[in-house]
């Protein structure tokens, strides 16, 4: 009697032993087609993902995992190569904008030199062209100076709060002369009551001065051009518009970027290091804020400063 029933006792802890067995195997198969196709997404750089067809709930949630990871991986990639990209377009863009001024600061210096007989009306104009571009070069400097700071984060930044709606009509009132004498149209919407930004004043007043001159140099073919100060419910914002050329769709991601600038910017009209927005973009953020862009050429074209309103 005790016979049969340790036969049967034996036959189940065989099967069972067979079954884990079994098992055993098919996850170690299953998980060296994981290591194999792992190992060939990272030498390949293929940006795929783990797939497998499995009723392993812990497997699965490792190949869950595993495919974060890659993600995650992979969105690094993409964004250091970016800024490999981006560094290599800033040093070509440093380099052509240091040589042209230097050259034509050598030229002017050439031309004094090989003509002592030179008359003293015409030395002085060429020193005072002299003065001008030396004058662009250490400008130029001082903002890559400015940026590394900013980047780096050893420039401390006191935050405070800031009446905004003295801080926007000075910076208007600033360009009141430019703005009269070119005929461009103001329209100021400011509201009557005070609104406070937990903000730094002088980088208030470094951004709305940059986003003020460039709506001035770009945008007066629209002859006019505005700042609203508005309060969102999460934070204040300054939108300074105009209603000149705008910026292209294709342009729209990237003036923000290190020594970017628009095609046209590298004429004598539009001269500038391409580092203007990035600076000022910097700055709101380093006070918690942020800048945006919209445009439509002809139409309106807007920055908005969004900054973290004072909370008493």
């Amino acid at each position: 009697m005790m016979e049969p029933v340790l036969i049967g006792i034996i036959l189940i802890l065989s099967g069972l032993l067979y079954r884990q067995h079994y098992a055993n195997r098919k996850r170690s198969h299953q998980l060296r087609r994981v290591h194999d196709k792992l190992s060939r997404i990272l030498a390949d750089d293929t940006g795929e993902k783990l797939l497998l067809f499995t009723e392993d709930p812990e497997l699965r949630l490792i190949l869950i995992d595993i495919n974060r990871v890659l993600e995650y991986n992979q969105r690094i990639l993409a964004e250091r190569t970016g800024t490999e990209q981006s560094i290599r377009r800033m040093l070509s863009n440093i380099s052509h904008d240091l040589k042209t001024p230097l050259t034509v600061v050598l030229g002017y210096i050439e031309t004094i030199r090989l003509d002592p007989d030179m008359i003293a009306e015409e030395r002085a104009e060429l020193l005072v062209k002299v003065h001008r571009k030396a004058y662009e070069v250490i400008e130029m400097i001082g903002q890559f100076f400015d940026l590394a700071k900013l980047e780096s984060g050893d420039q401390p930044m006191p935050l405070t709060r800031v009446h905004l709606n003295e801080v926007c009509r000075r910076n208007m009132l600033a360009f009141y002369d430019v703005l009269t004498g070119k005929g461009i149209k103001v329209e100021l919407k400011i509201p009557d009551e005070p609104l406070y930004a937990y903000a730094n004043e002088n980088a208030l007043d470094r951004i709305l001065n940059n986003l003020i001159s460039n709506a001035i140099r770009y945008g007066s073919e629209g002859n006019v051009i505005g700042l609203t100060l508005r309060q969102e419910r999460e934070q204040v914002c300054v939108d300074i518009w105009d209603q000149g050329k705008g910026i292209g769709e294709i342009h729209q991601n990237k003036v923000f970027e290190r020594m970017y600038t628009l095609e046209d910017s590298r004429n004598k009209s539009y001269q500038g290091s391409g580092l203007g927005l990035t600076i000022t973009r910097r700055l709101a953020q380093n006070m918690g804020g942020d800048i945006t862009l919209y445009s439509r050429p002809y139409e309106k074209t807007i920055f908005t400063v969004q900054l973290k309103p004072f909370r008493y």
